[in-house]
């Protein structure tokens, strides 16, 4: 008899567990990525993070197999982009390659109605880049100190360009400023490829530029490379000074690009891994450290816990120097 109710026990077992359905988080998670995926960048194409977005693009395909979709959504200085994401379904379709505007928003925009700490999940540390300072070739200053100097005897008479108010070169070229005892206009644009395109064009003085965006130009005389922003000299501009070999020390702030992939809060672990492991795979690839280092951008990888914390370390960084230096949005 108890054999006879064993067996029946096993069988109700089996009933329940096939009819009990299976998380929907957890069945995602197994199945991921079962479409493309689309990666938001929140200025327009032909910027530092547009160019590295594009980069990598093919080489996630390889390690994710589907296809990764990069869609510009420029706007409102980033926050378009951002808040499209942070407003997403947190499924790991719809993802962000972010940059160092992110914490520099949380010390420019005191009421913006966006956090980055709790609206977005860190996924990983993408890379990093100096810039580097590009003017135009009908200004009259083909070094650092000339630059300085002509600035200074034309107050608020030079102006520079950026991909917004608010972005990196925004902030870089202030910190810039404030070293060097300058001044100049800023004019805001809506993405970094615009910025530098019309300092080309002679219609404005000058632009910290990502090195990506910068290199060919420089290259093609098109525009004037001045300096870099980093620690030592860059191997793809090696004529170039630092800013420090120019003369000019700043601010206790990353005065380089920095690369992270966000996601909307509340994405499941498991995804927010399969994704880190495809990014670590894709940025161990010769190829891809290949052409990245012909445009200067240092693949640089890093789990979630490292972005989170340097996300966290740049916002009370960059709002303590905007604080202390009273910049305000135009």
């Amino acid at each position: 008899m108890s054999s006879v109710l064993h067996r029946i026990a096993f069988a109700l077992a089996l009933f329940l567990s096939a009819a009990l359905p299976i998380p929907a988080n957890f069945a995602h998670a197994q199945n991921f990525p079962e479409r493309p995926i689309r990666l938001i960048v929140a200025f327009s194409a032909g910027g530092a993070t547009d160019v590295l977005a594009r980069q990598i693009a093919n080489d996630l395909k390889d390690a994710l197999g589907q296809p990764i979709v990069v869609e510009n959504r420029p706007g409102a200085n980033g926050l378009i982009g951002w808040t499209h994401v942070a407003t997403s379904e947190p499924d790991g379709y719809t993802l962000l390659m972010a940059e160092n505007a992110l914490a520099i928003s949380q010390g420019l925009y005191k009421h913006i109605n966006f956090d980055p700490v709790r609206q977005l999940d860190p996924v990983c540390l993408v890379g990093n880049a100096p810039l580097v300072l590009v003017t135009s070739t009908k200004l009259k200053a083909n070094t650092l100190p000339e630059f300085v100097a002509l600035a200074k005897a034309t107050p608020a008479g030079l102006n520079y360009s950026s991909a917004g108010i608010g972005s990196v070169a925004h902030l870089v070229f202030a910190v810039f400023m404030a070293g060097a005892g300058i001044e100049a206009v800023h004019v805001p644009y809506k993405g970094g490829g615009q910025a530098i395109a019309d300092v080309a064009a002679g219609h404005i003085d000058a632009v910290m530029s990502a090195i990506p965006v910068a290199r060919g130009l420089i290259a093609q005389g098109q525009v004037k490379g001045l300096a870099v922003t980093s620690s030592e000299r860059s191997p793809v501009l090696p004529d170039l000074p630092t800013l420090r070999e120019g003369g000019v020390t700043t601010a206790d702030v990353d005065l380089a690009f920095w690369w992270g992939l966000f996601g909307p809060s509340g994405m499941p672990e498991a995804v927010k891994g399969k994704l880190s492991a495809a990014f670590a795979k894709a940025l161990a690839t010769p190829q891809l450290r290949e052409r990245l280092a012909k445009i200067d951008i240092e693949p640089t990888f890093a789990p979630a816990p490292v972005l989170q914390a340097k996300l966290a370390h740049e916002i009370a960084n960059w709002t303590k120097f905007i604080e202390a230096h009273a910049i305000k949005v135009e």
